[in-house]
């Protein structure tokens, strides 16, 4: 059988879980005797391609990568279906002539990759890795910061989140700057919704960017429920958010799966001042500002915190975490590592803390945490907290509370025994086989 999996972005470029996940499947059919493909992009406003379409290998799979500097989209609409994209969709996909397209990203293809598909009698299937199918910021996270459970029936929320970070990252002009507070941005959002349904809104711009946020869970959802044969669902948490959004493709509950070294802990000894750590994104919805502010309040040499993660993805945000530690003890920014020291970074650790502000959805980094034996941290979050056994796997605090963390933290470390003995209880034995032959299984 040929597969072609679609991913918005892939190795060596980019290299986080929807990446490394699709890796996993690719490899693990390849080496089932399968013909398999990758077919990728790269984001308009990265460095560009010398031609519009690239062909390399990762680890023996050929990739495709598309570059979307060459097709690039300037209003919202392109973000989730972008028409220009369909010729090259279809001269990639009538070239590689696949039995089965399964699809772990949609960002840069867009929908209308579905259109090609359905066009060519190609089945379809998907593994939502987020919440872009119905939601506009991929994160469940409303203007407010609140969790939310999707659009409203006006789509006014998910106007106020665009409003917001369009004000916060520098984007708006004129009264849309007002938008960075979250409550303007909700008033505003709600005085666009009713000047559009009133016929008054002349503006090109307003009107578009308002009908382009209006009609996104409208064209998603019909081209999901369209075109897709199955679909996989990491966590129960996020089946059940599509399913509340009225996605009713056939959706499989499979956890990812993890290969790493799973050897015990390696033993502490004498005088052993804990590790504390966070890998993933330095951006703010992950919340290491959290962490830094919890971890400043456990007494001098309680323990150490490492941070793990680009320094670069959010400047005005490293900043902010850098005023934060200055002068605090042990506390240190690791920059990123190659991915096959996972395990040995692992070892090294005591406790994984993961202070995601929005709705984490199986992080494969916590899945890796628990393989290696290290106990956990995590914000209680429904896409985390289904795979936390509370004082056996390790522990959860309020969403956003760094004085809850500091709660969590102080406990922990209390007891000097604490940390050995969650880590003889603390594993994840699934492997990256079991869920590629589950998933496989689908078609």
């Amino acid at each position: 059988m040929k597969i072609v999996f679609f991913v918005h972005c892939f190795f060596p470029d980019h290299f986080y879980g929807t990446e490394t996940y699709t890796l996993g499947l690719a490899s693990h059919y390849r080496s089932w005797g399968h013909d398999v493909a990758v077919v990728s992009a790269v984001f308009q406003g990265e460095p560009e391609q010398a031609e519009l379409i690239n062909r390399y290998e990762v680890e023996g799979i050929p990739v495709i990568s598309i570059d979307k500097n060459k097709i690039p989209h300037s209003r919202i609409k392109e973000t989730y279906y972008q028409p220009e994209m369909k010729g090259v969709l279809e001269e990639v996909l009538k070239e590689l002539n696949p039995d089965v397209v399964h699809v772990t990203h949609l960002i840069n293809h867009t929908s209308v990759l579905l259109e090609v598909t359905s066009k060519l009698n190609i089945p379809t299937y998907a593994t939502f890795t987020d919440f872009f199918g119905f939601c506009f910021n991929n994160k469940l996270e409303a203007a407010d910061g609140d969790l939310c459970a999707g659009p409203s029936p006006t789509r006014g929320n998910c106007v106020a989140c665009y409003l917001k970070e369009s004000a916060q990252g520098g984007y708006a002009e004129g009264w849309m700057k007002k938008a960075a507070v979250p409550a303007m941005a909700n008033i505003l959002a709600k005085g666009l919704i009713a000047s559009r349904k009133m016929g008054m809104l002349k503006n090109g711009h307003l009107l578009g960017l308002t009908e382009d946020l209006i009609q996104r869970p409208n064209t998603l959802n019909y081209l999901y429920n369209n075109v897709y044969k199955g679909a996989v669902a990491p966590t129960a948490f996020l089946k059940e958010a599509y399913s509340s959004n009225n996605v009713t493709v056939p959706m499989h509950k499979i956890w990812f799966g993890i290969d790493i070294d799973r050897k015990p802990k390696s033993i502490r000894g004498p005088g052993h001042i804990p590790v504390i750590a966070f890998i993933g994104q330095i951006a703010p919805h992950k919340g290491t500002d959290l962490l830094i502010d919890a971890f400043k309040r456990l007494p001098e040499n309680k323990a150490k915190l490492r941070i793990y993660g680009p320094t670069d993805q959010s400047i005005s945000y490293m900043e902010n975490l850098t005023q934060m530690s200055h002068g605090v003890p042990n506390v240190e920014f690791m920059g990123t590592f190659d991915q096959k020291r996972m395990a040995e970074i692992f070892d090294e650790i005591d406790l994984f803390v993961i202070p995601s502000r929005w709705y984490e959805n199986s992080p494969l980094v916590l899945l890796n945490s628990l393989a290696t034996h290290t106990p956990v941290i995590v914000s209680d979050v429904a896409g985390m907290t289904e795979f936390l056994t509370e004082g056996v796997n390790g522990y959860s605090f309020k969403r956003g509370d760094a004085n809850d963390l500091y709660a969590k933290l102080k406990q922990v470390l209390e007891t000097p025994e604490t940390l050995s003995q969650l880590s003889l209880t603390t594993s994840y034995e699934r492997t990256t086989e079991i869920m590629a032959k589950e998933t496989f299984a689908i078609y």
